[in-house]
């Protein structure tokens, strides 16, 4: 028989605590073996029980979610598996994603708490806590360091959690090139590779756009088309043309077509 995952749920509601352990109750993998209403008695009690996951409040008074991971990893060889429990939307949150972390948003929906439980499952199965605790470090190590409060201020308000590169490493042959990501101008596909056009010339990468565009800041970076990327600060107009195209026309005399789905947005960045 399968060992049941040893759980603790941390959360300064006492609805939500229940409620959170009314759903669990319904799964036969989960063993709930203690809850804890505040950070410093979450603290106390994962490192006496040694929980095999944790659902984590983030927004807790005293202690918030982040801080009691800190001291977790003062007192722990190996952390338990966490799954963030959230108000804040995942735009905010984006950051758990790309760390191969879950989360669940408050009120809690049953369909994403499945899957939470079956990717911590997963997690156990394969032994893999430790590539857990690495992970985890990583989304600390991008979170502004200890700044807890900074870390609340930006998920209020909307702002993402990832920390945007200021280089981009391009690896062609032997030699890797570090590229300002503020002398990028724009970037454009060239079948299975991208030209980045930097201040300093014009570099080749394999890389899809998709990857480009989630490295770079969106608030700096904008889509333009299917296959074309702009940075903000080197457009010059956007101009409007009788057949009814949009160009933007960049400082140096470039011209990328905009196309119809990406319009709004560039419009929107133009403006600000």
């Amino acid at each position: 028989m399968q060992t049941r995952i040893r759980t603790i749920i941390v959360d300064d509601e006492p609805l939500a605590r229940r409620g959170l352990a009314v759903r669990l109750s319904d799964y036969d993998s989960i063993e709930l073996i203690d809850e804890c209403k505040n950070g410093t008695e979450a603290v106390e009690k994962i490192s006496r029980l040694k929980p095999d996951l944790v659902f984590l409040d983030i927004q807790m008074p005293g202690l918030n979610g982040f801080q009691v991971i800190n001291h977790l990893q003062e007192k722990l060889n190996t952390l338990p598996l966490i799954i963030f429990v959230t108000a804040y939307d995942t735009y905010a949150i984006k950051a758990f994603d790309v760390h191969a972390l879950d989360y669940v948003l408050k009120p809690v929906d049953d369909k994403r708490l499945k899957g939470a439980i079956e990717r911590v499952s997963r997690y156990l199965e394969m032994h893999q806590e430790g590539a857990h605790k690495e992970q985890l470090a990583r989304l600390m190590a991008d979170m502004t360091g200890d700044d807890c409060e900074e870390i609340l201020r930006r998920l209020a308000e909307g702002e993402p959690l990832s920390q945007y590169p200021d280089i981009l490493a391009i690896k062609d042959g032997n030699e890797i090139t570090r590229v300002p990501v503020a002398d990028i101008q724009w970037i454009d596909a060239a079948g299975d590779y991208m030209c980045v056009h930097a201040a300093g010339g014009t570099h080749i990468m394999r890389r899809t756009m998709k990857e480009l565009e989630d490295e770079l800041d969106p608030r700096r970076f904008v889509r333009v088309h299917r296959s074309a990327i702009a940075n903000i600060q080197y457009v010059n107009k956007l101009v409007s043309h009788v057949s009814g195209e949009y160009h933007l026309v960049l400082h140096n005399g470039t011209e990328l077509k905009v196309s119809r789905s990406h319009r709004d947005r560039v419009k929107s960045m133009i403006n600000q």
